[in-house]
């Protein structure tokens, strides 16, 4: 009887790393991580040598200085006595006001002219195909500056509102006011509201100063002034939505079960509003309208053209890659998915809401991702019509004032690189939630 063994294993040798395919990849990539460490660490060193013979060390003290400019659009407390630090949120929170609005106002246009370029109707197909075509082969700045334009030579004065005979009129039940200097809108207020939550207190804040005296600050000192009946009224949002999965949830289990699926509309609307507009009379709802007082509008939310301008700018913009994204992603199904829809009766809005897009985001998202990025980038040329972002706060008027210019720029490339990801992430997430699942 014959016995085999398995042969030796051979003992490592430090020749295996150059020789051996089993590690020659991994020592490559090492050497080439040192290389790209010791080059990194030698641009670093050189720099901070060359700022100190220079002297100007890198030094982010000046972020706790006085600002000494204003900012025309905020959503936060600020003054020319803020700090330079306020400032830069102040412009980090309107680059993500316009991101915001600007990816959902593109999206929605997006998917509408997408889908209609898609159309039977010759007419139709036509009119969008020159909306995609003259929207996307010009650049972006000149839409920015061109709608600008529009808003200041179209619209009205808040002059040519008053009077008996005024040449103008709010609009919305005058509820709305459109004139060349902004937009005028309703304020939501809460005559028995809860009050705000100051969170991060900014001691560069007047709100923070110490009275005279001695004594407590004020409420209002924080870097965010968060509002305690918006954060109720999420809450029994979010309530009514969780509520009203976990009845169509049921309604799905009654429906595998015998085939029928109940009504549930109501019941999934009702814990949805109910609750909400219950909230809404107890903390004493209403709409604080803008009014013309001396030259100009008093109240209400005002809205710069600057931001307007900008805001539909860059989603009519963005909205005319978004439409060829949505079409590209749609004729990538095949047309046997809408066929074999309609052979069971399905009407257009039907096949194309639960077929047909659904299976085309897989295609959709990634390509999607990018223009969301473009868009939050693109916000970058709000200096061109007067909109204080992040540009044109931390890396426009600080920048100039304390000729601090690296450190600038290098918070701001940091502040786009972190929006930048965080976008990537969520709709990553997203992606991987809606992408087909194969056997």
């Amino acid at each position: 009887m014959s016995i085999t063994t398995a042969p030796p294993k051979e003992s490592f040798r430090l020749g295996m790393l150059v020789y051996d395919t089993r590690y020659r990849s991994i020592t490559i990539q090492i050497v080439a991580l040192i290389g790209f460490l010791i080059l990194a660490g030698w641009l670093v060193n050189n720099t901070l040598h060359n700022l100190a013979v220079l002297g100007k060390p890198i030094d982010f003290s000046f972020l706790k200085d006085s600002a000494g400019y204003d900012i025309n659009q905020r959503l936060i407390d600020y003054n020319s006595q803020s700090s330079h630090w306020r400032a830069t949120v102040v412009g980090l929170i309107n680059t993500l006001l316009v991101a915001f609005l600007g990816c959902i106002t593109a999206t929605i246009i997006g998917i509408i002219v997408g889908v209609l370029r898609l159309s039977n109707n010759w007419l139709v197909a036509r009119l969008m195909t020159v909306y995609v075509e003259t929207f996307r082969n010009v650049p972006v700045l000149l839409w920015i500056v061109f709608t600008m334009a529009i808003l200041i030579e179209t619209l009205p004065a808040p002059r040519d509102f008053r009077g008996d005979d005024s040449e103008a009129s709010m609009v919305l039940f005058d509820s709305v006011a459109l004139t060349n200097r902004g937009f005028y809108v309703p304020e939501p207020m809460f005559s028995r509201g809860l009050g705000d939550l100051p969170i991060l207190a900014d001691r560069s804040s007047p709100a923070c100063a110490v009275p005279e005296g001695g004594g407590p600050v004020s409420d209002s000192c924080g870097l965010f002034q968060v509002s305690l009946d918006l954060l109720l009224i999420l809450a029994v949002l979010g309530a009514g939505f969780y509520v009203s999965s976990l009845i169509r949830k049921r309604a799905d289990r009654i429906q595998n079960q015998t085939g029928d699926r109940p009504t549930t509309w109501y019941l999934r609307l009702g814990v949805v509003v109910i609750p909400t507009v219950a909230v809404l009379v107890l903390l004493g709802f209403h709409l604080g309208r803008p009014e013309l007082k001396g030259f100009n509008f008093q109240g209400g939310i005002y809205l710069r053209n600057s931001l307007i301008a900008l805001w539909l700018a860059l989603s009519l913009y963005t909205a005319a890659f978004i439409a060829e994204i949505v079409r590209a992603g749609i004729l990538a199904i095949s047309k046997g998915q809408s066929e074999a829809a309609a052979a069971l009766g399905l009407r257009s809005n039907r096949i194309m809401s639960l077929v047909i897009l659904p299976q085309a985001l897989r295609v959709i998202i990634p390509p999607l991702i990018s223009q969301y990025l473009n868009l939050t980038k693109n916000s970058s040329l709000a200096i061109a019509v007067g909109y204080m972002d992040l540009t044109g706060t931390l890396m426009g008027i600080t920048l100039n004032q304390t000729g601090r210019e690296l450190e600038t720029v290098l918070m701001g490339m940091l502040v786009y690189l972190s929006i930048s990801l965080c976008i990537s992430a969520v709709m990553n997430l997203y992606n991987q939630r809606v992408k087909l699942v194969e056997r």
